[in-house]
């Protein structure tokens, strides 16, 4: 059972929507019988409105993946915010928990990747493989637990590009993946998958305010 999506709505107004995605809730999906983001702010949308609402996704956080989305009721809201989003104008932060301690204790990461389709996965690659892509992400380590050991550490994470499980894949390519990912680290892991999208920076596509949205830290996440 999923928490209404009213609990999840953190600002609202004529044209854009921030919200709070639970772990475990696709931002969109085909499947159905499966509730997803989209889904559930267009009932939401449409207890006030006639007709069919209309919602745009704008960007996307990976289903077992908690944190902050901004969506467009409008688009023009879309086109500006995907504009914001092509041209870097995004701020997007994330928590995450890495097996061991990276050195530095503060880094950026700079590597190229490619999205494998069939597998739904994607990999650190030359930059002269086809279809590769340029990946850059800055982190700090901001807490390091010794308990359970071996040691798992708390980091903060700046994405400055936005590719296909790209924090996932850059940091197990430098042998320190995300606790619970069972993707591209430890297979035998049972726990949830420690990321989150913690924290959302953008232009307000209307108004031109700079718009900032953060949730607070879960105590329990290290």
């Amino acid at each position: 059972m999923h928490p209404e999506i009213d609990s999840l709505i953190i600002y609202e107004d004529a044209h854009i929507i921030v919200c709070h995605k639970p772990a475990g809730v696709p931002t969109q999906t085909a499947r159905i019988g499966t509730p997803d983001m989209v889904s559930m702010l267009k009932v939401h949308l449409a207890a006030s409105s006639k007709g069919e609402p209309y919602l745009a996704v704008v960007h996307r956080l990976d289903q077992p993946v908690e944190g902050l989305l901004v969506f467009a009721r409008t688009p023009a809201a879309a086109r500006e915010l995907n504009r914001q989003l092509t041209a870097s104008g995004f701020g997007k932060y994330y928590r995450a928990v890495v097996h061991g301690v990276p050195e530095p204790a503060e880094g950026i990461l700079e590597n190229y990747m490619v999205k494998d389709g069939r597998t739904n996965t994607s990999r650190i690659c030359d930059k002269n493989t086809p279809g590769a892509k340029p990946a850059r992400l800055h982190y700090q380590v901001e807490k390091i637990s010794e308990d359970p050991d071996p040691a798992v550490s708390l980091i903060r994470i700046k994405l400055d590009t936005g590719r296909h499980h790209q924090i996932r894949v850059q940091m197990a390519h430098t042998g320190h993946p995300l606790a619970g990912d069972r993707k591209y680290g430890d297979r035998k892991s049972t726990g949830p998958l420690k990321l989150c999208a913690c924290r959302l920076e953008f232009i307000h596509p209307a108004t031109h305010k700079n718009m900032m949205f953060e949730l607070p830290a879960d105590p329990d996440f290290l």
